[in-house]
């Protein structure tokens, strides 16, 4: 008894092609990014990922994410649909030097990695104090 049924034509066509093209590159990783305060905030997507598989390197101004996802039917299943990618997942984002790459934050939760980059404090704006008073060197020299 099939419980699924579906052919499209077009449909087979275009998932035979991403299957030999996903052979020869590795998958995305979808995202969203803003900075929220102090910090720069990114959600990257990794549905059904097994957390110890995820991996995160920062080296010098790249910050390289990658994980892994696998499944494999067992003996006597019979595959109706396979469109899910599986492999190595892998995304790629380079930082600016205004973000501070030692205090990166990671948590995964319910499919979601966020990854949490504070604003270095050398590039967060700095209120420069104005005083009215003369300097005393200048004083001194208009004195001499």
């Amino acid at each position: 008894m099939t419980m699924l049924m579906r052919f499209d034509p077009l449909r087979e066509f275009d998932r035979v092609f991403d299957q030999a093209w996903s052979q020869t590159r590795q998958a995305s990783v979808p995202m969203d990014a803003y900075r929220h305060g102090d910090n720069f905030v990114i959600h990257l997507d990794l549905p059904g990922v097994d957390p110890a598989s995820i991996d995160l390197t920062v080296e010098r101004n790249a910050m390289t994410i990658t994980a892994e996802r696998h499944w494999q039917p067992v003996d006597g299943d019979q595959v109706v649909a396979s469109e899910r990618r599986q492999g190595t997942f892998t995304r790629q984002l380079f930082l600016g030097d205004g973000l501070d790459a030692e205090q990166i934050h990671a948590t995964y939760e319910n499919g979601v990695l966020t990854v949490t980059v504070p604003i270095a404090d050398r590039a967060k704006p700095k209120r420069i104090d104005i005083t009215s008073e003369p300097r005393k060197e200048a004083i001194s020299a208009a004195a001499t």
